[in-house]
């Protein structure tokens, strides 16, 4: 097993992507922690992934400091050295750049910026020989849809593969990689919720532009992310650090 006896933290681990890479790390023998803010959520994924092995859960609000310090209080209780940090949790706000709030602007820094950074220093202390910290970032970093008014999001997304390029310089000499994966169109829950907001005639437009634009022919599904993340964590990729990894079925490819 590529992962036999390393502990894994994934946030946002309750369903979607970050459920899909749990179960991936739990299949190649690591002991998982997942973190999310529903209790219930957390105790039906936690009955999914157990059969496959060792799986905590937390209930925490990561856009909160308090919940950023549960976390590292359990992973300091744990006593043992934490070999992979997944920053999976966030949010998407899809709304017009003139319409965009400051409890949003706020919100969406909060969980999807300033979580990653300030959990990855908390646990820094805990990390073991060869840790890896992977950053769940966003196709929208770097590339727009016509119609689909992402401001916010991709400015969240780009500041955090940001933070993953310096936390590799930074972190480099402590034998710590750093390392993003960058979605294209995955069908979850957050992204079912977020289309489902939109007007018909854009939802039938969007459902066209798919269709035209994934050279593979369909949008991802969450286990098509785990894979990389397996390999990130994993130490085949003992040279791997500071990269930006397009998983999206060839969309930015073009």
């Amino acid at each position: 097993m590529r992962l036999q006896d390393k502990r894994a933290l994934v946030t946002g681990g309750s369903d979607g992507i970050g459920l899909a890479i749990a179960e991936g790390f739990l299949r190649e023998g690591a002991d998982v922690l997942i973190v999310g803010r529903d209790a219930g959520k957390l105790e039906a994924a936690r009955l999914k992934l157990r059969v496959h092995g060792a799986v905590e859960t937390l209930s925490a609000d990561l856009a909160t400091d308090t919940g950023i310090g549960a976390v590292v209080e359990q992973v300091k209780r744990s006593g043992r050295p934490l070999d992979v940090l997944v920053n999976n949790a966030g949010v998407a706000y899809l709304v017009p750049f003139d319409s965009v709030d400051q409890a949003q602007f706020q919100h969406s820094f909060a969980l999807n910026v300033t979580a990653a950074f300030f959990l990855t220093q908390g646990v820094l202390p805990h990390f073991g020989a060869g840790a890896s910290v992977i950053n769940i970032s966003s196709y929208f970093a770097g590339k727009m849809i016509s119609k689909r008014p992402s401001s916010l999001y991709s400015l969240s997304k780009g500041a955090l593969n940001s933070l993953t390029r310096s936390l590799a310089f930074e972190l480099g000499p402590r034998g710590i990689r750093v390392n993003a994966i960058a979605p294209g169109t995955v069908d979850t829950a957050m992204r079912r919720k977020t289309v489902d907001n939109l007007p018909a005639a854009a939802q039938a437009e969007l459902r066209a532009y798919v269709d035209r634009s994934y050279p593979l022919g369909r949008i991802g599904r969450p286990d098509d992310l785990a894979g990389m993340a397996v390999y990130l964590a994993s130490d085949e990729a003992a040279w791997t650090s500071g990269g930006i990894f397009a998983i999206d079925g060839g969309y930015t490819a073009g």
